[in-house]
């Protein structure tokens, strides 16, 4: 039974990737095409923008929640400290990625497969991330939400 719902992806063995019911769903793949990383006309700068601000805004309440800082009164801003310092590490790692994998002055017709589109996302990543994680920290303070 599990012969005939896992195979080879388009029955190629050869392309290390198998075709099992959920990653070949339509559901999955209707999902995976609304994630901005997929999305048609975004720009890297917008693409890495909107995927910073979603990480920046989840990152500050578990660094506040749960640091050690946790009970003082600078709890709050160690933890907006804390995100946005892992969102310049991830930031870098982006980078060098970028620049450890494509060519200087490459061309594509996709952005992301150049090194100066991952630079542009590596920017907005920055931006969008720093941003997330101040909106998350305004709420935390203002609101009074975990304290």
């Amino acid at each position: 039974m599990a012969q005939d719902m896992i195979k080879p992806y388009k029955g190629d063995p050869f392309v290390g990737h198998l075709s099992t019911p959920v990653s070949d769903s339509a559901l999955v793949r209707d999902y995976l095409s609304k994630l901005p990383i997929y999305r048609e006309g975004l720009t890297a700068k917008l693409r890495g923008r909107e995927i910073g601000m979603a990480h920046g805004y989840f990152l500050v309440g578990p660094f506040t929640a749960l640091g050690p800082l946790r009970d003082s009164n600078l709890g709050g801003l160690a933890g907006f400290i804390s995100a946005v310092a892992l969102i310049f590490i991830a930031k870098a790692g982006m980078r060098l990625y970028g620049i450890a994998t494509f060519p200087k002055g490459a061309k594509s017709s996709d952005p992301l497969m150049t090194y100066e589109g991952w630079a542009d996302l590596a920017k907005g990543f920055m931006i969008g991330g720093a941003g997330g994680a101040f909106f998350a920290f305004l709420l935390l303070q203002v609101l009074g939400f975990l304290g």
